[in-house]
């Protein structure tokens, strides 16, 4: 039996959620232009590794208890909105930065390795709006009788997917003259991030599960 025509269904499915904007697309925005391309990639990395998460539970029909329970949609929807509304705060913190010599961008210090992959997997991970289309995927458009290891090579390549779409949205926020034209605005680039995620925060507390 061939599996080549339910992987490209998957493939587009994911393709189409993972290219539209949401929390992780505005977190590595945030990471490239105000920490740099390390920052960024790591970040990305770390959102990759949360699909792992959603394909496991969905692998394991965990989702399901999310699925039918009011009660884990809340706990994951609203740690999730917590966690945006952390970082969200943080950026409206900003303040503005002298440069290190003209023309230079405003060198605000980077994250470690471990936590800019940290800040990825989290917001992936408490994200309800990823763990649904998981929920679904799985569900719906993957059929029940598909071997399981075959369901966790898809799961491996949208995982590895996402890292590669956010590494590239990454490489390109941070050319060189992608970024200081961002950063011309310095602290008030930032801020604005802010307000985004605090947006995206309420967006995601308001997601029902109905």
């Amino acid at each position: 039996m061939s599996y080549l025509p339910e992987f490209l269904l998957v493939a587009a499915a994911h393709l189409v959620a993972v290219a539209s904007p949401g929390p992780d697309f505005a977190v590595v925005l945030r990471q490239s232009i105000t920490h740099g391309r390390r920052a960024a990639i790591w970040t990305s990395l770390g959102i990759g590794t949360g699909i792992f998460l959603h394909v496991g539970y969905s692998l394991l029909g965990l989702g399901l208890l999310i699925q039918s329970s009011e009660l884990w949609f809340n706990l994951v929807k609203y740690a999730g909105a917590a966690y945006l509304t952390w970082i969200g705060l943080n950026a409206l913190r900003a303040r503005p930065a002298q440069p290190a010599a003209p023309g230079d961008a405003p060198q605000v210090p980077p994250p470690a390795d471990h936590g800019a992959f940290a800040t990825g997997f989290l917001v992936n991970a408490l994200n309800p709006k990823a763990a649904l289309f998981f929920i679904a995927l799985f569900s719906t458009v993957i059929n029940a009788r598909t071997p399981r290891l075959v369901q966790a090579g898809y799961g491996i390549w949208m995982a590895l997917a996402t890292m590669a779409w956010f590494t590239c949205v990454s490489l390109f926020f941070t050319r060189e003259a992608v970024r200081r034209a961002f950063l011309r605005s310095g602290h008030w680039f930032e801020r604005a991030m802010g307000v985004l995620l605090l947006a995206l925060a309420v967006r995601l507390a308001l997601v029902s599960l109905r």
